[in-house]
């Protein structure tokens, strides 16, 4: 009997989705394999699969990754090319059933190096039975953060997730600096840390941290997952977090807010486009059956249970389901997200250099340093 080693991502729907998922694909083809599916938070996952080589030693078949680690994992010669099991066995619609902005990041060097799984752009996600219009700056934002702040409630005007894990402090500073016209990288993809703009995204981002007025306490022990579930738990009136923390806040059977959930753009209209993908591991010795099963969950209906789970299905077909819109009414805004979304450079430095801006971040919000004494360090260290 085969077994396929899967490293997910620790998220509810992530774990309940991918088990559902080998389960029906074990169904539909009657294979005789079993599934290991091993849960870890951010960084163990990029320790374990890249840094620890665990997709090119065999320890891990298939693993959940994010879009930004896949330069790097390629660079190391940890991933299997898709493109000729591809060809082989192809995808029938692949890749017009996606978005095309959840079709190149995975794409470069000649090669096929992971499938989508769990989308969902960054954006506005309020409450809407506080919240009649959303903001369009970020002044608007941060006024309704302190409106709508009610400790004694139980309920907070927003919250960050701070925790240094090289993924939402860094995807909020380049939010920041593009809704203010800047760049974070120049045109050759070198970071580009001390612009005028980074200081303006820098100088809000350490008041409203700072803002005991406005924001949830202990927002650096909060993950991107933790932030979600604050909101889900009726904690949090505004924030800016993944699309996915809308829907799971609005299907969850544990949340509080149920219905009252939506959402709309950032301040500045930008937004921010990375994504799940499942990875073959180099060196896994079933290739193939891993093949197999990634060719399952990009089916029409795996993408759509995906979505059932309480995460964020890929297809068109998905955003646009009728019975889903039905239960979620924003969810059909993910094509006009997406077509406004920003990527990050493809570079297998992108790892390092989140930790630098984390890092930034880190002294930013918990010491007095000048925010250009601080930029400077950051783009002196991100330099080399």
């Amino acid at each position: 009997m085969s077994r396929l080693r899967i490293a997910v991502r620790r998220f509810g729907p992530f774990e309940s989705a991918i088990r559902k998922q080998f389960d029906d694909f074990l169904r539909v083809t009657g294979r005789d394999a079993t599934l290991e599916a091993v849960a870890m938070d951010l960084n163990p996952l990029h320790e374990s699969a890249i840094a620890g080589r665990g997709l090119a030693s065999g320890e891990w078949d298939i693993a959940f990754l994010n879009t930004d680690w896949l330069a790097e994992a390629v660079a190391d010669g940890l991933l299997e090319d898709l493109a000729p099991h591809q060809a082989r066995a192809p995808i029938p619609d692949w890749p017009d059933a996606w978005s095309p902005s959840l079709t190149g990041l995975q794409q470069f060097g000649r090669g096929l190096w992971a499938m989508p799984y769990h989308d969902g752009p960054e954006c506005l996600v309020y409450r809407k039975d506080l919240i009649a219009e959303p903001p369009a700056t970020w002044a608007e934002f941060h006024a309704l953060a302190r409106a709508h702040h009610a400790p004694a409630e139980d309920r907070y005007g927003t919250v960050l997730a701070l925790y240094p894990d090289g993924h939402n402090s860094f995807y909020d500073f380049c939010i920041h600096v593009w809704s203010r016209g800047g760049e974070v990288f120049d045109s050759l993809g070198r970071p580009d840390l001390a612009s005028p703009q980074a200081h303006e995204a820098l100088d809000f981002l350490r008041m409203l941290a700072r803002d005991t007025s406005a924001i949830a306490p202990d927002c650096r022990s909060l993950d991107s997952v933790a932030s979600g579930g604050l909101f889900a738990e009726g904690k949090v009136a505004l924030m800016a977090n993944w699309f996915g923390f809308a829907a799971y806040a609005d299907t969850a059977p544990e949340s509080r807010v149920r219905g009252l959930v939506d959402v709309a753009p950032l301040p500045g209209n930008v937004s921010l486009n990375v994504f799940w993908v499942l990875a073959i591991g180099s060196g896994s010795g079933n290739k193939p059956l891993a093949w197999d099963f990634l060719r399952h969950c990009a089916t029409a209906p795996m993408d759509r249970l995906t979505t059932s789970e309480g995460a964020i299905g890929v297809r068109r077909s998905t955003w646009l389901d009728a019975e889903i819109n039905a239960r979620l009414p924003y969810y059909h805004r993910l094509e006009w997200l997406h077509a406004h979304a920003r990527s990050m450079p493809i570079t297998p430095d992108l790892a390092r250099i989140s930790h630098i801006v984390d890092d930034l971040m880190t002294a930013a919000v918990t010491g007095d340093r000048p925010t250009a004494e601080l930029l400077a360090e950051a783009q002196s260290r991100a330099i080399r």
